[in-house]
């Protein structure tokens, strides 16, 4: 996958070839394709709403006048020595108007011919149309890096804390900002190489001891750029909210909507609860409630509180912290349907058949009070026999209808069949003083399943309501894999003397087929692991392109508004298309769906990558004290570089470089995504078994490096590869022998 570019990239693209500036000419010029069009088209639109570029038709160009922010050239100097520069982002009628340019005495030299992005103001009666305030030069816009800082005699390192830098950075005397050996710091760049071609820094902040409990999460908070601070406005609005009050709220205070959550949840955004349907013409069938925290109602459009919610675009989730989407006052307080106090929410009725087909839904704006908040683990013991005293009162007649309604979706389920990927989570546990103490699997109860079926169906009850009511919404969008992609996994799958369906519309049922044939072989984690690799990653959209993995023509997030702006989006929807307040999806909410999908899939993706950056530091600061102990486990990834081996005892990930492969060259075959000998044809592929000593755990960055023993049971043969190498010469064909004899006479 190729590089994104960045704004100034693309403007500079832009500017030096005027008559190719449409998103394909863009796409094709950085080699762009598939999923990263979204990102490039992201990208088009930042630039378009800060004013470097104006949209026409389907290019993208400058307007008549010169935007606020602008890329320049410098064209000479005055008379007295100050810097001229014109727009290349000028498109209009004559000359492109002269710019100005104010440089501060600590701003870099400028010389003809050099490019800038400035800052412009407009003046009048000067025979410069512009003046200019220089932000960057393009091309020297500073990297910033966080590491560790390494006091020296003169000046000090940036040791990084990213696993994929190579690189420590310099830091002068004069720019270590009062940092001290060992504190974790964010560094600036500052002019050209140093020393052995490292990149020079300035210290910009101070971030203290990376290696101190908890630190851990700060890293990718700060790394990733996730807003963890709630601006004085938010805090302030959060703050003013009071308890919504019934007014012409539906009344469901005396329903028993039930909260069941996680036993260390701190926020409570759905309840259930089900009933056995009285209707003659639904013999067996149920009644489903599912309420949802009225979120909408403390968080308007255009107040500060959404536009801090639209910047974040969800919570983050640490095992130490959640950063969250909105303010303590709301997630925890008055957005949470707490157990014993009046709550106002967004509920649907669900009418459902014997046989877990949704019939119908009705949505209410309501005021709900739950009797009950429940975890997982107690309602399970409840329905299996053991109820506590907070359950037993509640068994008759409101766990057991749930379970009952359950079954029910059970069985539309299995029907529908959506994706059954079989691949074990684990959670990191953290001691009082946040170390890790131990590396659990996640217990998977029917009390899990029975909630996300319960909020399946009402994430489908709310897109098809909106779908019905022709309003605007956001969906939730799961694209069918690329035909590369089912090549691939197909190729694997035969490679294990399995099948997969061929020559026909692709469904979850063949990918199905496909893990049940594997399951309880030695194959089962490998077809798991190659299947979800294969999937396309879900994002928002405004479009209804369905839900692939879900197997579901239409899919919105209604279910947790408190931590999704999507969700939050959904429901303001439905409050305009129902006519219940003024609080709904504005005008300017609706015209800029668009951009606000792309947004919050672009944070949503943000908040992935960090978390699993702290999950792997957290897992290599636990194993940080076994280096030199043996694992087992499989192969879990396959680079030009190395492989990855997934350890069975805590899941965490560890590279074999290529050179630790053995006594042999192998070379990487990329259609097929394995590695084969040069010299036995041994081929490495995903999911084989693997013993391994743990060479080095370095928690700043959270890497593992792994040296490899035995691959499927057999020692791997020791001796160092001198690299890749080349594939072992092959016989040649009749006709390619001809050929290169015809070419050996001519000479």
């Amino acid at each position: 996958m190729n590089k994104l570019p960045t704004k100034d990239e693309v403007l500079t693209w832009i500017s030096d070839n005027p008559t190719l500036t449409s998103k394909r000419d863009i796409a094709k010029a950085f080699g762009i394709k598939g999923a990263q069009r979204i990102d490039l088209k992201r990208i088009l639109k930042e630039l378009e709403g800060e004013g470097h570029l104006q949209k026409r038709k389907k290019t993208y160009r400058d307007p008549d006048k010169l935007p606020p922010v602008s890329v320049l050239r410098v064209s000479g100097q005055t008379e007295d020595g100050d810097v001229l520069a014109v727009a290349l982002e000028w498109t209009g009628e004559g000359d492109a108007p002269t710019v100005l340019m104010h440089l501060k005495p600590s701003e870099p030299a400028m010389g003809k011919g050099d490019q800038l992005l400035a800052r412009l103001t407009e003046v009048q009666g000067e025979a410069h149309q512009y003046e200019g305030r220089l932000i960057r030069k393009i091309g020297t816009n500073p990297l910033r890096v966080l590491g560790v800082y390494r006091a020296g005699s003169d000046g000090g390192r940036i040791v990084p804390v990213d696993k994929g830098s190579q690189k420590d950075w310099l830091v002068g005397a004069n720019d270590t900002g009062g940092a001290k050996d060992g504190e974790l710091v964010e560094g600036e760049q500052s002019g050209p190489k140093g020393r052995m071609g490292l990149p020079r820094a300035r210290v910009v902040d101070r971030l203290g001891d990376p290696s101190a409990p908890r630190a851990v999460s700060l890293i990718a908070i700060h790394q990733h750029g996730i807003p963890d601070r709630f601006p004085d406005d938010v805090i302030a609005e959060a703050d003013a909210q009071k308890p919504a009050g019934l007014g012409k709220r539906v009344d469901l205070r005396d329903m028993p909507l039930i909260t069941i959550d996680p036993w260390d949840a701190r926020d409570h955004d759905d309840a259930c609860y089900a009933h056995a349907d009285d209707d003659p013409k639904n013999k067996g069938g149920h009644i489903i409630w599912v309420a949802i925290a009225d979120v909408a109602h403390h968080v308007r459009p255009g107040t500060a509180l959404d536009r801090e919610a639209r910047k974040r675009g969800n919570s983050t989730y640490f095992p130490d912290r959640v950063v969250p989407m909105l303010p303590d006052r709301l997630s925890g307080d008055l957005c949470s349907l707490h157990e014993g106090v009046e709550r106002a929410c967004i509920a649907v009725r669900m009418q459902v058949s014997s046989q877990g087909e949704k019939l119908g839904q009705k949505f209410v704006r309501g005021l709900m009070r739950s009797p009950a908040s429940l975890n997982y683990q107690e309602v399970q013991a409840a329905q299996d026999g053991d109820a506590n005293e907070k359950c037993a009162p509640l068994m008759a007649d409101v766990i057991a209808p749930l379970y009952a309604a359950y079954a029910a979706l059970v069985t539309a389920r299995n029907n529908r069949q959506p994706l059954e990927l079989d691949l074990p989570e684990r959670k990191i546990v953290l001691s009082e003083e946040g170390r890790v103490s131990s590396v659990d699997y996640t217990e998977r109860l029917d009390a899990h399943r029975l909630i996300e079926e319960f909020m399946v169906l009402a994430n489908v009850a709310a897109a098809e309501e909106l779908i019905a009511r022709k309003s605007a919404q956001l969906f939730r969008v799961h694209e069918e894999p690329s035909v590369e992609k089912l090549e691939a996994l197909r190729e694997v799958a035969q490679a294990s003397g399995l099948t997969l369906a061929k020559g026909q519309v692709l469904k979850t049922s063949h990918l199905n087929r496909l893990l049940a044939q594997a399951e309880g072989t030695d194959e089962d984690e490998l077809i798991n692991m190659s299947t979800l690799r294969a999937m396309t990653q879900a994002y928002y959209a405004r479009e209804n392109f369905s839900h692939f993995g879900l197997a579901l023509k239409a899919y919105s997030h209604f279910t947790s508004p408190i931590r999704r702006y999507a969700d939050l989006i959904v429901h303001r929807a439905l409050i305009s298309a129902h006519g219940w307040g003024d609080d709904g999806l504005t005008a300017q909410d609706e015209a800029g769906l668009e951009e606000t999908a792309q947004h919050i899939s672009e944070t949503e993706r943000r908040s992935m990558v960090a978390e699993r950056d702290t999950n792997d530091r957290y897992l290599a600061s636990y194993l940080n004290e076994r280096v030199g102990n043996e694992f087992t486990g499989k192969i879990s990834g396959i680079t030009r570089f190395g492989v990855f081996v997934k350890l069975d005892e805590t899941g965490a990930d560890g590279l074999v470089p290529m050179r630790d492969l053995g006594n042999e060259y192998f070379n990487y075959v990329e259609d097929r995504g394995i590695l084969v000998g040069s010299r036995s044809r041994r081929e490495i592929t995903l999911g084989l078994r693997a013993k391994v000593r743990l060479r080095e755990a370095a928690p700043v960055t959270g890497g593992l490096g792994l040296e490899l023993l035995e691959l499927e049971g057999k020692p791997v043969a020791k001796g160092q590869s001198r690299g890749r190498g080349k594939p072992p010469k092959r016989k040649l064909s009749a006709s390619k022998k001809k050929a290169a004899k015809v070419k050996r006479n001519r000479k």
